[in-house]
This record gives structure tokens, C-alpha cells and sequence, in this order.
């Protein structure tokens, strides 16, 4: 029966192999034929599992494709395995022509080396032909006909009958594997030729592009565009601006040839500008208006040649980024701003006093001698000892050398007037705020906090600093101030405060008790603030509860 069903077997087998070579040859690129190849020999050579195994520039082999098992396809392609782990494979079992099949009684060696495997599980095979689960079948696919070139191994796995191959599915096997490396191939042949055939293309584009077709896609462009020169007396003249860039700026093309960037950027971000490379560069920064105004554009540069050999030029991208930067501006404020009364909140508080004070007590020199020495150096010790060939001796004193700028923030002395001028840090807390909200809720709460925050503001300077810390707590950041001066201003901002507030027609009334302390180099943030703090609950204390609410 066995025998009769031979030719139909064959037959089938025949009309599946050829229907999988057909495909391999439709295939388009190169990852399309290695993934026809191993779907081919599920779908058309009836095993379980087909996986191509590709060998790279380096001799190792990759996982190119799989087929049949989508979890291990997801889990070892791509995975790589050593020329030399494969090429004792190949030595290894028995030798179907072409073909390697390797037993379970000696494939147990492989299991732990670098080739990355999968098989599919089963029982033991009952019968001597039958397929084990540790079986391993490989097919050396070649670079050309009866040359030893290696190109890659098909492996599969089990068939689907569950029996080793016989003769003619081996042969299947092989002829599949001969007509797979055919059209591996073809597929990098194509490839290798579509990639010439572009860039040969691109290279002929660039030839034929004409001024003309630069020109149109130059004043066309939707953004603004420049170009300036490169070297020479004129460096940075604009040469040509499109519309779009006349448009944004305000100004015509006639015009525009007076300037450079320079002449138009604006004074604080010239040095954003300068230090944007000529080639890639790219920078953020205002350019000025014919009205005077200035608009935030982003510049992308780059550098083009007007011929093989002739002179280079600057070719600027300008992209109107207003709006964006008005955005970020507004998140930066929100970030640093209370929602409520759009003061400074407490970590823009801490930023601007820890900008003001260093980690270095202030300890002011005696006399005038003892200031000249600190600032440069104790005469006798530099001839006894000698300076260093930069002129500098031995070195800094930790915080800062005998040359360093910062002015100190120090502390003037509340019992002796001696004209020192300090970092004055005026902590408040409101007095009856919280009845007000407990009795009226939380709006007149929030009135009543809008309200302070206004005319704190209309009673310091310009530069002085209001910020909300929480809840009812403001502080007061004035510098330049004495302490009689502090004690004033502490004066004024109580009395500013106390008149009453009219919300929703009703009138409502909070105290205030300030607390003054101030900012000396050598104090923490923390410190400072703390500082305040207490010297406004010592006075909150002070004061009976009829002088702290107005009413």
C-alpha cells in the first residue's frame, strides 16, 4: 500500500515544493525572500518549525527569519551564534548528502552552546524512525552551485508526520535549500543594485538641480530663509532673504541686504549667536522688527557650496517660534508663581535668597591695611616664599579666593547704627485670617489673600520681592536696608494691610505680625527663613490679640 501511494506522495510533495520556490522568487526585498524562505518550509514542506540562519559580514550567523511559532520567533531572532559552534554542527551526525541530521543520542552536547535553539516538546518516540524532540536537521545553503561558499543553514524541526525525512523529503529538503540560497541571492543582488541605482540617481539630481529650482524652493518656502556669506571682509551679510522672512521681520529685501544677524539679533542673545557653529548650528534667540519689537525665531544653519571649487555660503532656516516660547514662558511663571495671587510661591523665594548668599561667613578686615593684604596678598610672605610661575600662589581658600567679587550679605547690628546696609527678610503671618475663612469660606479667604498681595506689592520697590509661602504667610525680600529702615517698612506693610477689605459688599478685616530677620552669608536658606519666622511669633506674642486684629 505503501508503495502504491509513493507517486502521490511525490506528486503532492512536488506541487508544494514548487508553489514554495514560485513565492521565494516574488519576493521584493531581501527581508521579504529570507521570511518566504522559512514560511515556505512550514507551508510547503510540511515541518513544524523552518528557521533561516544567515551568515553576517563577521562569519557568525544570525537569525534572519522563523516560521511556525510566533513566541519563538519574537524570542531568538535576531539572536546570533558563533561560525565556530556551527561549523562543528556541520561536522557532527550524519551526512544526507547536503544535508545534517544530527540524533538526540549525540546532539545532548549542544545544548549549551552559543547557537540560540528551540524545539517544540513531545513524547519519546516509540518507533526507530520516528522524530525526537531534541532531533536536529540543518541544510547548508551555498553561494553558487557546487562552490563551498556558505551562505546560511535552514534548520527545522519536526515534521508533521512525526517521522524523520525518507529519501525523497530529504531531497526536498536539499532542492529547497539550493533554490533558497538562488534567490537569497538574487534578493541582495537587487539590493545592492536598487542602492546603487539611487544613489547613483541622487548624485545625477544633484548635477542637473539648476539655480532656478533652488531659487523657487528658496522663495517658497513657507519659513523664513537666508542666505549670507561665508569669510572675508563681509562675513554674516545677508545676501538673499526670501518673502517669508521680509514678511516676519518687516522689512523688504532691499533692506534686509544692509544687515547680518548680528544687526538684528537682540543685545542679550548676541552670545547665543556667536556660539552657534556655522555648519548644523542651531540656536534660539530674538530677532528685531521693523517696529521695534522683537520676535523669537529659532535659526538652523547650514553650508552650501555655489559650485565644485568656488565659494561657500550660509544657509539659514528661520522658523517663527512666538507662540511656543510664550508657552514655555507662561509654564515657567506658573511653575514659579502662586496660582492664586501671582507672587513669587516658596521655591522662587528660596532661588532668589540662595542666589544672594554664599556658603562663606562675611568677616570684614579690621583696617584698610589688613583689606589691602586680603586683596592681594600679604607682601613679606610673597618674598619669603616666592610666587608660582601664574603669578598666584599656593591655593584658593575654600569658597572663594582673595579675588572674589561676591558681595557679601551681612547683618546690620539692631543696637548700634552703624550704617550697615543688609538682605532685610520680612516674614508675615495674617492675624484673623482664618476666622474669615472659617465664617465666610473659602472665596472671601481667597479675596482676602489677593487683596494682601496687591498692596504688600504697592509698598515695596522695584527689585524688592513679595512671594506667598502657603496659606497666609507672605515674605518680603528687601535689600539695601538698615535696620531702622527694615522696622519702617515692617510699619507700612502692617498698616497697608490692616484697612478693611470689601468682598461681595461686606467688609472684612485682618491684622498682621511681621517678623524680621536677615540674610548673612554663611546661612542656609532654611536658616534664614526660620530665622524670620520665629522673630515674627516672638513678636506675634508680644501683642495682645486686641492690637493684632484690626477687627
Amino acid at each position: 500500500m505503501e508503495a502504491e501511494s509513493e507517486p502521490y506522495v511525490r506528486l503532492a510533495t512536488m506541487r508544494q515544493l514548487h508553489q514554495a520556490v514560485a513565492d521565494l522568487n516574488t519576493a521584493r526585498s531581501l527581508a521579504d525572500t529570507l521570511q518566504t524562505v522559512a514560511d515556505g518550509i512550514v507551508a510547503g514542506l510540511g515541518y513544524e518549525l523552518g528557521c533561516v540562519n544567515l551568515v553576517r559580514p563577521d562569519g557568525d550567523l544570525v537569525i534572519a527569519a522563523f516560521a511556525g511559532n510566533a513566541a519563538a520567533e519574537a524570542l531568538i531572532t535576531g539572536r546570533v551564534g558563533s561560525r565556530t559552534s556551527w561549523e562543528r554542527r556541520l561536522s557532527m551526525g550524519e551526512a544526507w548528502d547536503d544535508l545534517r541530521f544530527i540524533p538526540h543520542t549525540e546532539g545532548w552536547v549542544l545544548l549549551d552552546d552559543d547557537v540560540p535553539q528551540w524545539h517544540t516538546e513531545g513524547p519519546e518516540p516509540r518507533f526507530e524512525d520516528e522524530w525526537h524532540p531534541l532531533d536536529r536537521l540543518y541544510a547548508p545553503m551555498y553561494a553558487s552551485a557546487g562552490g563551498r561558499d556558505l551562505l546560511g543553514v535552514i534548520s527545522v524541526d519536526r515534521p508533521r508526520n512525526g517521522r524523520r525525512p525518507g529519501a525523497w523529503g530529504r531531497e526536498a529538503l536539499q532542492m529547497y535549500a539550493s533554490q533558497a540560497a538562488i534567490a537569497i541571492s538574487n534578493a541582495r543582488l537587487r539590493a545592492n543594485m536598487q542602492r546603487a541605482l539611487v544613489r547613483l540617481e541622487r548624485e545625477q539630481q544633484a548635477l542637473r538641480a539648476s539655480e532656478e529650482s533652488f531659487r523657487q524652493a528658496f522663495e517658497y518656502a513657507p519659513s523664513g530663509m537666508a542666505i549670507a556669506e561665508m569669510g572675508g571682509d563681509q562675513q554674516g551679510r545677508l545676501l538673499r532673504t526670501n518673502d517669508a522672512l521680509c514678511r516676519l521681520l518687516g522689512r523688504p529685501a532691499s533692506v534686509m541686504r544692509r544687515y547680518s544677524f548680528a544687526d538684528l539679533v537682540h543685545p542679550e542673545d548676541i552670545g547665543t549667536l556667536l556660539r552657534t557653529s556655522a555648519e548644523g548650528g542651531r540656536a534660539e534667540l530674538r530677532l528685531s522688527r521693523r517696529d521695534g519689537t522683537y520676535l523669537w525665531v529659532s535659526l538652523r544653519n547650514s553650508v552650501v557650496a555655489d559650485t565644485a571649487d568656488g565659494p561657500r555660503f550660509l544657509l539659514t532656516h528661520v522658523e517663527d517660534i512666538e507662540e511656543r516660547k510664550r508657552h514655555e514662558l507662561n509654564l515657567a511663571h506658573r511653575a514659579s508663581h502662586d496660582a492664586l495671587t501671582g507672587l513669587p510661591n516658596s521655591a522662587e523665594l528660596k532661588s532668589r535668597l540662595s542666589a544672594r548668599i554664599c556658603e562663606r561667613p562675611h568677616s570684614p578686615a579690621a583696617t584698610a591695611i589688613e583689606a589691602l593684604d586680603a586683596a592681594y596678598g600679604d607682601v613679606e610672605s610673597s618674598l619669603t616664599h616666592g610666587y608660582q610661575a601664574d603669578g598666584y600662589e599656593g591655593e584658593a581658600a575654600p569658597g572663594g579666593g582673595p579675588f572674589d567679587h561676591h558681595v557679601h550679605a551681612v547683618a546690620p547690628d539692631p543696637e548700634h547704627d552703624d550704617g550697615t546696609k543688609g538682605l532685610a527678610v520680612l516674614f508675615c503671618d495674617l492675624d484673623g485670617f482664618k476666622s474669615i475663612n472659617d465664617r465666610f469660606g473659602h472665596h472671601t479667604g481667597d479675596a482676602v489673600l489677593i487683596e494682601v498681595a496687591r498692596r504688600l506689592s504697592m509698598c515695596v520697590r522695584d527689585g524688592d520681592t513679595v512671594a506667598r509661602l502657603g496659606g497666609d504667610e507672605f515674605v518680603v525680600l528687601a535689600d539695601g536696608l538698615g535696620a531702622a529702615d527694615a522696622a519702617d517698612l515692617a510699619v507700612r506693610l502692617r498698616n497697608a494691610i490692616i484697612p478693611p477689605i470689601r468682598v461681595d459688599g461686606r467688609a472684612v478685616r485682618v491684622g498682621a505680625s511681621f517678623g524680621i530677620g536677615w540674610a548673612e552669608c554663611g546661612m542656609t536658606v532654611e536658616e534664614v527663613l526660620r530665622s524670620a519666622d520665629q522673630r515674627m511669633y516672638v513678636e506675634k506674642r508680644s501683642r495682645s490679640k486686641v492690637h493684632r486684629r484690626a477687627g
